[in-house]
């Protein structure tokens, strides 16, 4: 997915050598918007979704060396490369994501082990555990929380096997128990999607927050730049409720059908992703409520939210793409050959409002 004019571009982008450029011709070819044409090509590495990335080998923070790290040079075409889904494949985004991984190990010609860990975090532990033993060389894990990941760094450390984490953060030391995260700026979607909820209601009334599951960094950071931004831009916009709906689109319906009886006139909903953002949408339809009587804003990107936005239901998405595979395997590619790589390698997302989102209904996942 292209990203549009308004999406900024990290200092990455002046930074990338030709070289990388060509390893990563492997991204599909998108359609440029008449803005991005203007510029010209871009010289930034994309993922399979046409976007605009920070560079495997250079960034803005702090790298990562494979003699720091410890381990020696490896082919990745050698490699066995085990993957960690945490969550039960009904989600879009999950679907998306291991498709990803899936598809770039096989146009590679990579040996992809993966395991599902069905939303258990005990269980993704010990599937992890289980890659190891089954010879896993390299490890991409998408993990459930950020806390309680001890046992698997012990046991990748004790073989030296590099780690990348994509979507959410572990809570450890990059460089020493991991080599690199990759995924969105997920402060900036939350303050993105203030702005959204802000435009929607006029900056006025009062707000609801759907928060995502605890204990992950996703979570956290979605909600402090949604609310520093209200806080910031729109003082009269008050956030009145805010409970978890662990990013299910059940758990989002039940817990708004909750803030209609308590909350009768509340103006807007903040959905912490697209699952539970629909969930909303399907209380507000229970209750009786008009497309757009509670503006809805989520985050994620999926075909459903958008259509939402075509019916009217919801009033923005913030994007947040899943399509991590060529990119986590460009940056092991990159950090077994020995080069360096950054230790927070960060995707630029696109977003969907009422003027684009039925052209571009077509790029959701």
């Amino acid at each position: 997915m292209k990203p549009t004019a308004s999406v900024r571009r990290t200092s990455a982008r002046h930074l990338l050598t030709v070289g990388l450029v060509a390893s990563l011709a492997l991204v599909s070819a998108c359609t440029k918007s008449e803005d991005d044409s203007a510029k010209g090509d871009s010289a930034s590495p994309q993922n399979d979704a046409g976007q605009v990335v920070s560079s495997p080998s250079t960034g803005s923070g702090p790298s990562c060396a494979l003699d720091a790290y410890g381990g020696e040079k490896l082919d990745l075409k050698n490699a066995t490369v085990g993957f960690s889904q945490s969550e039960k494949e009904a989600n879009p985004f999950r679907i998306a994501e291991t498709a990803s991984l899936k598809a770039e190990a096989g146009k590679r010609g990579v040996k992809l082990l993966t395991a599902n860990a069905q939303s258990q975090f005990s269980k993704q532990i010990s599937d992890v555990q289980d890659l190891i033993a089954k010879g896993a060389d390299l490890l991409v894990i998408a993990p459930l929380n950020s806390d309680g990941w001890e046992p698997v760094l012990r046991a990748a450390s004790a073989k030296h096997i590099p780690i990348v984490t994509i979507d959410r953060k572990i809570n450890a030391t990059a460089c020493k128990d991991y080599v690199s995260f990759i995924g969105s700026d997920f402060v900036e979607q939350g303050k993105r999607a203030a702005d959204q909820m802000i435009e929607a209601t006029g900056g006025k009334g009062e707000i609801a927050i759907l928060l995502g599951a605890a204990g992950n960094n996703v979570t956290t950071e979605r909600t402090k730049g949604f609310e520093q931004r209200i806080k910031e831009k729109a003082p009269d916009l008050k956030i009145v409720f805010r409970q978890t709906g662990d990013f299910a689109r059940e758990k989002g319906q039940s817990v708004t059908e909750n803030l209609i009886q308590s909350k009768p006139g509340i103006t807007g909903i903040y959905a912490e992703n697209d699952e539970m953002g629909l969930g909303a949408v399907n209380a507000l339809k229970g209750a009786g409520k008009k497309p757009g009587a509670v503006k809805i804003v989520t985050i994620d990107g999926t075909r459903n939210a958008v259509q939402g936005i075509v019916d009217g239901w919801i009033q923005g998405v913030i994007e947040s793409n899943p399509r991590f595979g060529p990119l986590a395997f460009q940056t092991l590619d990159t950090f077994t050959r020995g080069e360096k790589v950054s230790q927070d390698i960060v995707i630029e997302d696109s977003s969907y409002t009422g003027s684009n989102a039925r052209a571009d209904l077509g790029k959701a996942y």
